[in-house]
């Protein structure tokens, strides 16, 4: 056995070891494509008030950039679909109803890299969930771990698109699975049709700046575009519609991570309990929780807003 083939066959043992579900390895290359399509998708402010999205546009593209010498881009996938989903009057987004994955994947990715270099000496790695310019889900596609759906989502055929993931970017040489060829969305048009605010549009392309998910999360402002009013199907927290919609996620599993058990106050809050949360409450039980990103404030404006 190569070299080569020992370590990608030792990585992938140990992402089972540290708990995700898939793992993937792909050549580190510049992304040129997806820069052009970045480019046009910023240039026509889909991105709304997310003008962190603008930044680090070469970090993105090229993960060379990130890590000096780039030989591979190692992707991780960890589901988060519940065992149970609970009838809410006031909906949340699935991902959120546990603890905040970052906090759950970050430490897991460190410890997975400090394992590896035990094993093979060190090398030159980082890690990265969701909190640096790295273009995850094309990187997922091309390690062949999904297609990219109409909705944006990397979508798995064997189980669908509720996943969080991981990025290990690495100077490593190590065999490269090959991408995801063809796309499983064919004439589907489901998401599209779903959304309620028209945030999805034809050839992949997702107006961020539409999204529900960015109204009740990224928008910091006080005040949600009148325009909106009705058109939230009472999603206070993120929004699920595109991906509960979608045929592929018939094959999605429940996940058998602790902690991503949900919340008994994200199972059991009433409407009329959640507009009387406290302040101070608020940040005692959701302190370790992605609800932590709207804080009180943004969740009591959500609230005001689908009952206005």
């Amino acid at each position: 056995m190569s070299v080569t083939a020992e370590h990608s066959g030792l990585v992938k043992q140990m992402a089972v070891q540290y708990g995700f579900d898939y793992c993937g390895i792909a050549k580190a290359v510049p992304l040129d494509e997806d820069a052009r399509r970045l480019e046009n998708w910023l240039n026509q402010g889909m991105n709304g008030n997310m003008h962190y999205m603008e930044n680090y546009f070469d970090l993105r593209i090229d993960p060379s950039r990130l890590v000096p010498g780039a030989r591979s881009v190692i992707t991780l996938l960890k589901n988060y679909y519940p065992s149970e989903i609970p009838e809410q009057e006031l909906k949340i987004s699935k991902y959120a109803y546990g603890k905040d994955y970052h906090e759950v994947l970050r430490p897991r990715l460190q410890s997975m890299i400090s394992a590896l270099q035990d094993k093979i000496g060190q090398f030159n790695g980082r890690g990265f969930v969701d909190s640096a310019p790295v273009l995850e889900r094309t990187w997922a596609r091309k390690t062949g771990l999904g297609w990219i759906g109409k909705n944006g989502n990397l979508i798995n055929k064997q189980s669908g698109s509720f996943y969080f993931i991981a990025t290990l970017i690495t100077d490593l040489d190590l065999d490269y699975d090959d991408p995801m060829a063809k796309d499983y969305c064919g004439s589907c048009t489901k998401c599209i049709d779903a959304c309620p605010t028209e945030a999805i549009l034809p050839g992949k392309v997702i107006n961020g700046s539409k999204c529900i998910s960015y109204f009740t999360i990224e928008l910091k402002d006080e005040i949600i575009p009148s325009e909106m009013k009705g058109k939230f199907a009472n999603w206070m927290f993120g929004c699920d519609i595109c991906q509960d919609v979608c045929p592929w996620n018939r094959f999605s599993q429940p996940h058998h991570e602790e902690a991503f058990t949900p919340l008994p106050e994200i199972l059991n809050l009433t409407t009329k309990e959640w507009e009387e949360l406290s302040e101070e409450v608020f940040r005692k039980l959701f302190k370790f929780s992605p609800l932590s990103r709207s804080k009180h404030k943004g969740i009591q404006r959500n609230i005001r807003f689908l009952k206005s």
